[in-house]
């Protein structure tokens, strides 16, 4: 079996190198041991890059889902192809995500006044700017209040109702404005691409969005797939989900609203982990800074390459961004599979969450001061 690893690997490692534009021409039985030595070096090379270097990996998979590429059977042709196709993606996520975070650490490092105000204080600062969910849902309009905390007493909110909407509304205005920034950043690539003659600015515009999204080849079509909003009702239905509406330990120490992993970046122990285990959840300074690393993960990781094209289907067909058909591309999200799946189609269904999609932020101070 162990021979049976080291040759795939070099063979992905040879067609990897190939699609990438270095070419590898035909070696003899006598320099093929040579080869095998110098293939195995890279890809140990790749490994320690991986582990050491690369920006922590935004994914939430189960033990399950990181060695299903190591369990084939050795005479089964379509199994082989699919264990190949699966370490190239994850030789091409190692070698990428690198880049892919790095917006989100610098986010992460701004100066910022964390200061945690307590839940009546909130609530009573929603209610001097008449922000509220039923208004909301009617006029379709968000008021731009972005805080940095969760408030430790949601926890203490018994009345259910009263707690969710009070986590919908804190998380509510992060949602939108990350995908406001996403459209916004859309539209000028559409913008880039009808033109017959770009300027400079807009190449190093582009090359620096190819970066942020992972896109080695600098594939137009690629960058336009990955570069795309995630539903709001979808959204808020993962981090009700991941945290308990607001509640969770992850959620309250480290701003972790949709129970990240990584392996190498800064993070939180989970209590019932395995002493063996290696994994952390990831901790923001904030709140905003999870919402975008959150979508950043789904744009990007392979893991979430259905999920990308069901997407860009619904945009091809004209139609609107459906969570309840998108949510069921987010299985491997969870261990439980299918069943996590249900679990967010309820979420949004009980909570009438959809109702937030199409709402609108509106402009703060700085906007509208940045018009005049």
């Amino acid at each position: 079996m162990n021979i049976m690893k080291n040759e795939i690997s070099i063979l992905v490692l040879k067609k990897y190198l190939n699609k990438k534009g270095f070419e590898i021409k035909k070696i003899s039985k006598k320099k093929g041991k040579s080869f095998e030595n110098l293939s195995k070096t890279i890809l140990s090379s790749l490994i320690i890059i991986s582990i050491f270097f690369v920006t922590p990996l935004a994914i939430n998979l189960t033990k399950e889902n990181l060695i299903q590429s190591e369990n084939f059977e050795n005479k089964s042709k379509n199994n082989l192809k699919k264990l190949l196709e699966n370490q190239e993606s994850r030789l091409d996520d190692a070698l990428n995500n690198k880049f892919l975070f790095d917006d989100i650490l610098q986010f992460d490092e701004q100066p910022n006044d964390t200061i945690r105000l307590s839940a009546s204080t909130i609530e009573e600062l929603f209610k001097s700017t008449n922000y509220n969910l039923e208004d909301v849902r009617k006029n379709k309009l968000v008021k731009p209040i972005s805080l940095t905390l969760l408030p430790v007493e949601i926890k203490q909110i018994e009345n259910s109702k009263k707690r969710k909407d009070l986590f919908i509304q804190i998380i509510l205005p992060l949602v939108i404005k990350e995908n406001n920034n996403i459209k916004s950043d859309r539209n000028k690539f559409f913008d880039i691409l009808n033109k017959s003659k770009n300027t400079k600015k807009e190449k190093n515009w582009l090359n620096s969005k190819f970066k942020q999204y992972g896109v080695v080849n600098k594939d137009f079509s690629t960058l336009k797939i990955r570069m795309d909003e995630v539903p709001v009702s979808m959204t808020i239905a993962q981090a009700a989900k991941e945290t308990g509406w607001g509640v969770s330990r992850f959620a309250q120490e480290g701003n972790a609203l949709f129970g990240q992993w990584t392996w190498s970046g800064e993070g939180i122990k989970p209590t019932r982990a395995d002493d063996d285990s290696t994994h952390k959840v990831m901790k923001f300074k904030v709140l905003q800074a999870s919402v975008k690393a959150y979508q950043r993960n789904l744009n990007t990781h392979s893991t979430y390459k259905n999920f990308r094209s069901a997407r860009a289907e619904l945009r091809d067909q004209g139609k609107k961004l459906d969570s309840i058909v998108l949510t069921e591309y987010l299985d491997k999200y969870a261990e439980t599979g299918k069943e996590y799946v249900k679990i967010l189609q309820k979420i949004i269904k009980q909570n009438n969450l959809e109702d937030f999609d199409d709402a609108k932020l509106l402009p703060t101070s700085i906007d509208l001061e940045s018009l005049i």
